[in-house]
């Protein structure tokens, strides 16, 4: 989760899921995984056939893509993901090795975020600076570095769920099943974290926007108040949290 779809979304106000998923998206991640599963279980677990029919179905998307003048980017990298795949099973000779990279990629990733998370730098609250270019300022404020925390942790929870599922499918070479919880726990449990993440990041950008306001009243001389005309009680709590950094 570098820049995919809705990295930058989850500081913004609102959740557009319709710019962080497409149908086109959904068909790219599916439908050769699916070609390659449904195509092994009907030739008699021949290996090779299936690596030909999802290498086939990934081009033809590929040239889709193309004629419809898509991203240039996009296109790439979904075909390359295809070859890598095929290249690991034809290599083996093993058809679960089909999904080895998927596997090696939650894996990375998993212990990214959580280490991440250990060393008080959480992977997603470094993304999500680069991408908005906002930077690393959040680091300083206590509860931005709390809410990038948690969220991160859910990310350590999505690689870690789907390692537990499909490892051992993997290694017991259950090769259909493996596809079905490749489809099952892609794109909709991302989707489910993202917006999970953004719950928690939402509240604390609103927050700091509260901070930010209520601070400027105060050095122009205005009534240090909320919205509700009550006592800066939001202000007066982020500075008593102190530095992010504070033992």
């Amino acid at each position: 989760m570098s820049d995919r779809p809705g990295l930058r979304d989850v500081a913004g106000d609102q959740f557009p899921t319709s710019s962080l998923v497409t149908r086109e998206m959904l068909i790219d991640s599916g439908v050769p995984t699916a070609v390659f599963v449904t195509v092994y279980a009907l030739n008699d677990r021949e290996l090779t056939p299936a690596l030909i029919a999802a290498l086939v179905s990934g081009a033809l998307l590929a040239l889709l893509r193309l004629v419809r003048r898509d991203t240039l980017q996009h296109v790439v990298a979904g075909f390359v993901a295809v070859g890598i795949a095929a290249w690991f099973a034809d290599r083996t000779g093993q058809a679960e090795d089909f999904f080895l990279p998927g596997l090696l990629i939650n894996f990375v990733y998993g212990i990214a975020y959580l280490v991440s998370i250990l060393v008080r730098w959480p992977l997603l609250g470094v993304l999500v600076g680069l991408a908005t270019g906002e930077g690393m300022g959040w680091r300083q404020t206590p509860y931005l570095l709390r809410a990038y925390t948690l969220a991160s942790w859910f990310w350590v929870a999505l690689f870690g769920l789907r390692l537990a599922v499909q490892l051992p499918l993997y290694l017991g070479e259950y090769v259909v099943a493996l596809g079905v919880a490749r489809v099952v726990m892609g794109w909709p449990l991302f989707l489910l974290c993202l917006w999970l993440s953004w719950l928690v990041i939402r509240q604390a950008r609103s927050r700091q926007r509260s901070v930010e306001s209520l601070g400027e009243r105060r050095v122009g001389g205005g009534p240090a108040q909320g919205p509700s005309g009550g006592d800066c009680e939001v202000l007066d709590e982020a500075d008593r949290d102190g530095p992010a950094d504070r033992p």
